[in-house]
């Protein structure tokens, strides 16, 4: 069938997350390499017949795969409290008294911090890192629990999305910068490490961090986005911040983020390209935990400017300088790709919900989602 322009699909993402070629997939599907090119650039509409095919091979549904721009549902809400702007404003929803009401995802609104369930208590010492834990809960519950540490905000919404489809699915999101996850993964800590490190030696994402830190171990690196990393500062910039040089010039107070995260590392190669000492910067030994943390610094008048991401920036209000886009990849060890909690999880980068939800937020970049990017 001829190209159809409402017609949306994931089918190159789902495709690559499960390492196949587009010839593999069109033999197994029993169609040409061809038609798999087509409908992945949408200059091809698939058969029910395909459609079919397709969603067997690739172990999913074929509203997984397609789906109608047209068909994502809109409804009336009334708005929980009153925002400057309300165009692709993420919200949450709930139906109360027979309306729907929407909650904008603004400052803190967009991040929930809550105590976690205890699974169980400590009962005793039996050596010098080992412990006897008496459970709280049923075990086969904690069977199905997938670890992701990372310092990505979204990584949350991942899970909490993820465990909507999967009810008996349970995915902990511990909070590290870059390089503290992937020491994490390292030490058996974490099915998967969240990760945004730049290396300006060899312009590469990752990759040779994760070569340093995981030695001769096999893993493999899949992308959850693309994000604008860069400088947030008051709304309006009413400092005229441009670059990094800005800060100096004008005396601008920042904060800054701890050694291995990746927004801190970005920082040090935009100065050290400028030649600029570290010290040349106020603030710069002022050190916040997380992206959050940035921003309601920059909100709250203790800074002028703090390096975070586009996304956070828009989720407070704040304006947002450019400096770099950098690539969030998930690194997995190789040997947990088929335990059942880990594939469920990684399934979900090709639903539409998440490339949605990713969208929304602002400065993200959904085109590569799920893409196995290296292989170490």
């Amino acid at each position: 069938m001829k190209q159809d322009n409402e017609l949306r699909n994931n089918l190159k993402s789902m495709r690559t997350r499960l390492g196949m070629s587009q010839q593999e997939l069109a033999n197994l599907a029993k169609v040409t390499r061809q038609t798999i090119s087509g409908v992945e650039s949408g200059q091809y509409a698939p058969s029910v017949a395909i459609a079919l095919r397709l969603a067997k091979v690739l172990g999913c549904q074929v509203a997984d795969l397609f789906w109608f721009e047209e068909d994502l549902l809109e409804i009336e809400a009334v708005l929980a409290k009153s925002i400057s702007c309300s165009q692709q404003q993420p919200v949450s929803l709930a139906r109360i008294g027979g309306q729907w009401i929407a909650y904008p995802l603004v400052g803190k609104d967009a991040f929930r911090l809550e105590m976690i369930p205890a699974d169980g208590k400590i009962n005793s010492l039996s050596g010098a890192k080992t412990v006897r834990v008496k459970l709280l809960d049923d075990i086969d519950k904690l069977h199905n629990t997938v670890v992701i540490a990372g310092c990505a905000p979204v990584l949350s919404l991942w899970a909490q999305a993820t465990e909507r489809w999967y009810p008996q699915l349970r995915v902990q999101h511990n909070f590290a910068n870059s390089m503290t996850a992937l020491r994490s993964l390292c030490r058996g800590e974490a099915h998967i490490a969240g990760m945004h490190l730049y290396d300006p030696v060899t312009g590469e994402h990752n990759t040779p961090f994760v070569r340093e830190v995981l030695a001769e171990r096999a893993a493999v690196l899949i992308t959850l986005g693309v994000w604008e990393e860069g400088l947030l500062v008051e709304s309006g910039n009413p400092m005229g911040i441009k670059t990094v040089t800005d800060l100096v010039d004008t005396k601008a107070m920042i904060v800054n983020r701890e050694l291995g995260a990746g927004t801190r590392l970005l920082l040090e190669h935009k100065l050290q390209e400028e030649e600029l000492p570290f010290h040349a910067v106020k603030g710069f030994d002022h050190i916040v935990k997380s992206h959050q943390e940035v921003a309601e610094a920059v909100v709250s008048g203790i800074a002028n400017a703090g390096i975070s991401t586009a996304s956070i920036a828009a989720s407070f209000g704040l304006g947002f300088v450019p400096l770099h886009s950098s690539r969030y990849d998930l690194v997995i060890l190789k040997e947990y790709l088929e335990e059942a909690p880990v594939k469920q999880l990684l399934g979900t980068l090709g639903n539409r919900l998440i490339h949605s939800q990713l969208e929304v937020l602002g400065g993200y970049d959904t085109s590569k989602t799920g893409d196995v990017v290296a292989t170490i």
